[in-house]
């Protein structure tokens, strides 16, 4: 089994990221691929640069490589209630391409923030209009202040009941994927 894991962020060191690399770390035996959207930074979307340039590269690179998963994992940075411009950026590209965005994959859907809601807005948000763009949303999980709930050094969960949940929706994303 393929994972993609990625945050919905381009910050150097997001928590996000982090949270992203340890729920596919709980994959047993999958292959996993961690993405940095950074590496997919592109102008931001307008009508009329599309009409003029095209859709860049680098959104049919990203749609290649949901393609070539069997499952996705996706930790969304909360900013202003919502996506990080970085990454609302990339999916709007890529929605120029096909509304089917997320190709039917099943995703893991999480969130976390230094509060105590763990990003949950942008979590809700996501949720529910993922599957409007071919997300297979098998579960989902905010994790609210991260700093006392992870620990960085470790790149491990040390909230012991939060760190269940996510095994479990991890272990049920591995069993959609696989069929």
């Amino acid at each position: 089994m393929r994972i993609l894991a990625f945050a919905a962020s381009n910050s150097s060191v997001s928590i996000n990221q982090q949270l992203a690399q340890y729920a596919a770390s709980l994959a047993e035996g999958a292959v996993v691929e961690m993405l940095n959207i950074h590496d997919y930074e592109m102008p931001i979307y307008r009508y009329d640069r599309e009409e003029e340039s095209g859709i860049p590269q680098l959104a049919h690179d990203f749609l290649t490589k949901i393609g070539a998963a069997d499952a996705v994992i996706v930790s969304f940075a909360e900013h202003n209630g919502t996506y990080s411009a970085a990454f609302k950026n990339l999916f709007d590209w890529c929605s120029r391409i096909g509304r089917d965005v997320w190709q039917g994959k099943p995703m893991l859907l999480l969130a976390t923030s230094p509060g105590g809601r763990g990003g949950q807005s942008v979590l809700d948000f996501a949720a529910s209009s993922a599957p409007r763009f071919g997300a297979n949303v098998v579960g989902h999980l905010a994790v609210p202040s991260f700093g006392e709930s992870f620990d960085p050094k470790d790149g491990t969960m040390t909230n012991a009941a939060l760190d269940e949940e996510l095994s479990r929706l991890v272990a049920a994303l591995s069993s959609s994927a696989k069929g």
